[in-house]
């Protein structure tokens, strides 16, 4: 063992050899946090004598928990590492165990996503619930919403079958009904969803004190790693899993908290010596895997958030070329400048493999996709699938279809996309009619249009539609014809009643696609012509091989490193996105351009580009560009001094909307107004410029202009 730990730096192994009480070490990109916890668990086996069975270390992937449960044994011999796992592993293991307490078998079924789907599907067709109305999504949110609030545990532990089933039967708001009927169908077979494993796993531990104290006394030692994403029921769990021995080791990054989205809050990680006595904080700040140049860039970046244990990190490595910026005037620029630094690359004897692609938004990626496929560059798309095989791509694609081709494949594609009431009864009559007459589907349809099965579905209208565009399509500009598309088929509609703005995101980006392909084309730029340039892209023959650029979101990429990245659509509403409206939305924003940037080992790319937002607005360079110190980047070209200038006019207007103003008066304040009396303000609302004060004697809260008649009294 002595020989581990003179492998570490002295910042490891303080971490390593500090095994009593309360420990948080802030492990920066990079530092060797993995390496210290399986130093740590290694040294608490062979330098203390501690049992594998007395050990919990907690992970957030099965695959990091194989990684590490591989790692210990190499250094420990082979024993068993059964506590090595997610918190959703534990969980499990608990509940083989003391399942029982709440009336569920011990073989209880684990759900996947999958199982989930088909428990939704039985439920909406039992209780006759449109998913036009109310979609799978927001079941599935509020289902866990209720579950992580404890909702269902009465129901699943207490309750009989019989008694949920009424409950279920007679409830009449929606949300209710799906929420008791899946419920309902779960227990039916004992199965228990991800969400169930951590709940019930914690209702136990709280309300069992013998169960409670049993895990206790064995969890000796609790170690939770990437501690930066613990959700709420995750820290209560490592909380109460500890509370005996008082043996808790966390490790995170403040600085990489990008999940708050999913239950994560940086507070977790940033309170835990407020909320622990006697915490011990160690900080990992030598970076092994960045050059200076590409650290400086991140440092830098990261120093403008409020919210962090401030440090920066220092390289390990030698110094190599400074990260460069490059602004562009299209998407398509944008493309073929990283593809020809790409093949630079490839010239120099660097691999494919070597090189990533992130963006914050998977239809970033259309522009790049294309240049690649022209220049013969392999990739992988991973986390999402490729812009032209995207659904909603290909559903326009197949209305497209339909208007010039009318063929079985668009067909069967759109005739029920959005919801037309024609299922898969009224599809067998279709496709028995266009058999014996030896036609396609939609002549099958047009002569069936009078039959009482055809006329009661939305068929009729998809047809005018379809006829509408076949006698107009050549006079209109693609563009145009695609805008009408979506409104006329209720497309668009669907989508945004669905809140799938990602989606909504995708088709803009199709749009754009198409108004690059009309001012390119020349002649050429007929719909027939536009289809089989697509055609081309999406049946090129790209090479199956591992030696591929990596294309994936910045959330994906996390936990990765490459030798070369690149971070593009760096622009003010895609990164950061649109939807941030709340400083610390921004802040979030920026840890994720911060981890970015250090998932490059020796290169460093970043670049934008002009054109347009879904809403029209023009794509201004991101505020993250000049976050930057200029000394610690290469412009590859210089950025014009009015687009300098109407860039940070447009971040100073947009922040307005969320950004805390510097006002003299602060919540919390006591204000008298010379009509409404004394009373409290509760806010400020930036977006407007207003105050917002609670009259004592106004039942209502009031928005009152920023000095404008208040007068300050004193404090609450």
């Amino acid at each position: 063992m002595d020989n581990f730990i003179d492998e570490l730096n002295e910042q490891q192994r303080e971490a390593v050899t500090t095994t009593e009480g309360y420990v948080r070490i802030i492990a920066g990109a990079g530092t060797g946090k993995t390496k210290a916890l399986t130093y740590r668990y290694a040294y608490l086996v062979d330098e203390l004598g501690i049992s594998t069975s007395n050990i919990l270390c907690v992970t957030f992937t099965n695959k990091a928990a194989r990684e590490m449960s591989k790692r210990i044994r190499q250094m420990i011999g082979d024993s068993d590492t059964g506590y090595i796992c997610t918190f959703h592993g534990f969980c499990v293991k608990l509940l083989r165990e003391d399942i029982h307490v709440i009336n569920y078998p011990q073989n209880f079924v684990v759900m996947d996503s999958e199982d989930t789907e088909e428990i939704l599907k039985t439920v909406y067709e039992n209780a006759h619930i449109q998913s036009r109305t109310y979609t799978f999504d927001m079941a599935r949110d509020h289902i866990s919403a209720m579950k992580n609030e404890m909702q269902h545990i009465t129901y699943l532990a207490d309750i009989s079958n019989d008694r949920l089933l009424a409950d279920y039967e007679k409830a009449s708001d929606i949300p209710e009904k799906v929420f008791l009927g899946y419920l309902y169908e779960q227990k039916k077979v004992y199965g228990l969803d991800y969400d169930d494993l951590i709940t019930i796993a914690l209702h136990i531990l709280r309300t069992d004190a013998e169960k409670c104290r049993k895990w206790q006394e064995r969890m000796m030692y609790v170690m939770v790693d990437e501690f930066q994403d613990v959700s709420g029921n995750q820290y209560a769990l490592a909380e109460i899993l500890s509370g005996y021995h008082r043996n808790l080791f966390i490790v995170g990054d403040p600085d990489q908290t990008i999940y708050t989205w999913r239950g994560a809050k940086i507070e977790y990680i940033l309170n835990f010596d407020a909320e622990h006595e006697d915490t011990k904080t160690v900080f990992l700040d030598i970076n092994y895997r960045s050059i200076p140049e590409i650290l400086a860039v991140s440092n830098s970046l990261i120093e403008k958030n409020k919210k962090r244990l401030p440090h920066s990190l220092e390289a390990y490595k030698e110094s190599g070329r400074r990260p460069q910026y490059i602004h562009s005037k299209t998407t398509g620029d944008e493309a073929r400048w990283m593809t020809a630094e790409i093949q630079k690359l490839i010239s120099a004897g660097n691999s494919y493999s070597d090189i990533a692609v992130l963006y914050r938004s998977h239809f970033v990626s259309r522009s790049i996709e294309e240049a690649f496929i022209k220049s013969k560059i392999p990739y992988t798309l991973y986390s999402g699938v490729e812009f032209y095989k995207r659904k909603e791509i290909k559903d326009v694609l197949a209305y497209l279809r339909m208007i010039v081709y009318s063929d079985d494949l668009s067909f069967r594609r759109v005739i029920n996309e959005p919801k037309r009431n024609f299922g898969k009864k009224r599809m067998a009559i279709v496709k028995a009619y266009a058999d014996s007459h030896r036609c396609s589907l939609y002549n099958a349809l047009l002569d069936l249009l009078e039959e009482k099965s055809v006329k009661t579905t939305g068929a009729i209208v998809f047809v005018d539609i379809i006829e509408g565009f076949k006698k107009t399509y050549k006079e209109k500009k693609l563009t145009d014809l695609v805008t009408e598309i979506l409104e006329q088929t209720g497309y668009e509609v669907m989508l945004r009643q669905s809140g799938e703005q990602e989606r909504l995101d995708n088709l803009a980006e199709l749009k754009q696609s198409i108004d690059e392909f009309e001012k390119t084309s020349g002649e050429e730029n007929t719909l027939e012509e536009y289809l089989q340039s697509i055609a081309l892209y999406t049946n090129s023959d790209k090479e199956q091989d591992k030696e591929t650029v990596k294309m994936m979101t910045i959330h994906t990429a996390k936990g990765l490193e490459l030798p070369y990245v690149f971070v593009c659509g760096v622009n003010e509403g895609i990164f950061p996105s649109k939807h941030v409206d709340t400083e610390d939305m921004l802040e979030e924003e920026r840890r994720m351009a911060y981890v970015a940037c250090t998932r490059a080992e020796r290169g460093l790319y970043i670049s934008d580009a002009e054109g347009l937002n879904y809403d029209d607005s023009f794509r201004y360079p991101s505020r993250f560009i000049f976050n930057i110190d200029l000394d610690s980047i290469d412009y590859v070209n210089e950025l014009p001094q009015r687009l300098v200038d109407d860039t940070k006019s447009y971040i100073a207007a947009n922040e307005s909307r969320y950004m805390p103003l510097d006002t003299e008066l602060k919540p919390g304040d006591r204000v008298r107004h010379k009509v409404f009396g004394e009373g409290t303000i509760t806010g400020i609302r930036g977006d407007i410029g207003c105050y917002v004060v609670k009259f004592d004697r106004v039942e209502t809260e009031r928005n009152l202009k920023i000095g404008v008649g208040l007068e300050k009294i004193g404090n609450l």
